[in-house]
């Protein structure tokens, strides 16, 4: 098991890479004490003779310069791939601001060849590649020196059954036509605006129960802060405080440190110093926001209605395409798809690109009536009518 720790090798590896039709990437990092992942190991491998054909980098070692793996990343003459990339991708993107091009996420192509929802490495090496795995190490210190033999064999598998994985998919998507359904889910994993949160946009990801616009105006601006704290200081933005608390704060309105010492959620720290001032400075600037100024409440969904019967009709067509192609539900269309279009709604993924194809040409059948589903045996089939 070879391990580079020089920006020379690593170069010379990735000028051998760049020969062959493709490279399988993983990452081990960690995350729970930082805002972005801290890597600590990248492991890369191609097809070759098994010898040298396989590495871990570690970046932690010899001061070494990732910068002749980001060059390879970008030679289109090599496929990049990942099995479930994102969090991979995000750490190249935040590291050397490039994401890997062209791009093949094997967890992704699972799904589109029926493998499950969302199915696991570890499912894919036994299925596939006939191997089990040893996840002893998985949850390891990774930034703690020397790595044991066991860490370095686990995250070494994780690259070069990944081979094996990689040529199967590939082949079974270009026998069944499918390579550019793989296409269009892979343009989202590589939109730089994937792993990037703007502090003025968090506030959309934190559950409320309220349409209040000033009750959001006042949770966009803590949102706001928080983001900008935890990203400046590179700290989770949990330690900063929770979302419940954020919640409990927008509810209450502090106006002072007193104010702010009786929250019930709020962490000790967080109720003094810099995050205490921010806090109360936040809830100011929300109260104080012009009204034209405050987020607009999401009343679309408030106001849609759901045709429960047709949503279960759906349901049915949804789960016979599945089977028919072969494909997991959830790539398909979520849930939350079938009730727009239940509701009337047409701006919805699951009627867009292969998913059309595939599915919602016949959903949208199904809504205007000119189709019909029936039962024949154990199989649900389409009737014209």
């Amino acid at each position: 098991m070879r391990t580079i720790t020089t920006t020379e090798d690593l170069a010379t590896f990735c000028a051998e890479a760049a020969k062959a039709p493709y490279v399988t990437v993983d990452t081990e990092f960690l995350r729970e004490r930082t805002y972005y992942p801290h890597l600590c190991l990248v492991q890369l491998a191609y097809p070759g003779d098994g010898k040298t054909d396989a590495v871990l980098v570690d970046p932690l070692e010899g001061g070494l310069d990732l910068a002749p793996l980001y060059a390879l990343f970008q030679d289109h003459g090599v496929v990049k791939v990942f099995h479930a990339a994102r969090q991979d991708l995000e750490i190249f993107w935040h590291g050397g601001q490039v994401i890997p091009e062209p791009l093949f996420d094997t967890q992704v192509a699972a799904m589109v060849c029926g493998f499950g929802e969302q199915v696991g490495y570890e499912t894919l090496v036994r299925k596939i590649a006939r191997e089990n795995l040893d996840k002893s190490s998985r949850f390891t210190d990774w930034s703690r020196r020397p790595l044991s033999e066991a860490q370095k064999r686990y995250a070494l598998a994780d690259v070069t059954h990944l081979r094996v994985i990689y040529e199967e998919l590939k082949a079974e998507l270009d026998k069944s036509g499918r390579i550019k359904w793989l296409a269009e889910e892979m343009a989202i994993l590589k939109d730089p605006a994937t792993y990037v949160v703007q502090p003025d946009e968090a506030w959309q990801r934190v559950k409320t129960r309220t349409n209040s616009a000033r009750f959001l105006g006042i949770v966009r601006e803590l949102a706001r802060f928080r983001e900008s704290y935890a990203q400046e200081r590179n700290v989770p933005r949990s330690r900063v405080f929770k979302d419940d608390a954020l919640v409990e704060i927008a509810s209450t309105k502090p106006a002072s440190a007193q104010d702010l010492g009786r929250s019930r959620l709020l962490l000790r720290e967080a109720r003094k110093g810099d995050i205490a001032e921010g806090i109360l400075a936040a809830v100011q600037r929300g109260l104080n926001a012009p009204a034209d100024d405050l987020p607009k409440p999401d009343r679309n969904r408030e106001k849609m209605v759901v045709n429960p019967a047709l949503a279960d009709l759906l349901r049915v067509l949804l789960k016979a395409k599945a089977e028919q192609e072969n494909v997991a539900q959830k790539l398909i269309a979520t849930a939350s798809d079938l009730d727009e279009i239940a509701a009337g709604r047409r701006d919805v993924a699951a009627l867009r690109g292969w998913r059309k194809e595939v599915f919602g040409t016949d959903a949208l059948s199904l809504c205007e009536g000119r189709i019909a589903l029936a039962a024949k045996g154990s199989d649900v089939v389409i009737v014209r009518l």
